[in-house]
């Protein structure tokens, strides 16, 4: 039976070894779980759907008669592109930030997309 000293060093051998990236994705992931919220690995086209994670990129598309803001959002499984149509720009809604999104899942180009979707900013950590 391995000790508790055990598991210590080798989640903290983990950490000094393995991509950041990695583990910042899966530590999104378990966030997202813990929340109760869907995974965006899980979600389908026509789904509705409530989702934690971060704001990978956020460009706004100025655009005088379709104006829109897109962000991808990741949750640690998967991107999704959020799209606000007729904004230019929306405070609070920046790279880094975390936040739970919700909205049905549509298809833009074969990617996974939710149009002005429903959001809460949360702590950027």
């Amino acid at each position: 039976m391995p000790s508790a000293a055990s598991g210590y060093f080798r989640r903290l051998g983990r950490r000094l070894t393995e991509d950041i990236d990695q583990l910042d994705a899966e530590e999104l992931a378990e966030t997202a779980e813990a929340s109760g919220a869907c995974r965006a690995s899980e979600c389908r086209r026509g789904d509705e759907a409530t989702m934690l994670g971060r704001l990978r990129s956020v460009e706004a598309c100025p655009k005088a008669a379709g104006a829109s803001v897109q962000a991808e959002f990741f949750d640690g499984t998967d991107a999704i592109t959020l799209v606000w149509i007729g904004r230019r720009r929306i405070p609070g809604i920046e790279p880094g930030r975390r936040i739970l999104v919700r909205g049905r899942v549509g298809d833009r180009d074969g990617r996974k997309v939710i149009y002005n979707p429903y959001y809460e900013l949360r702590g950027n950590s």
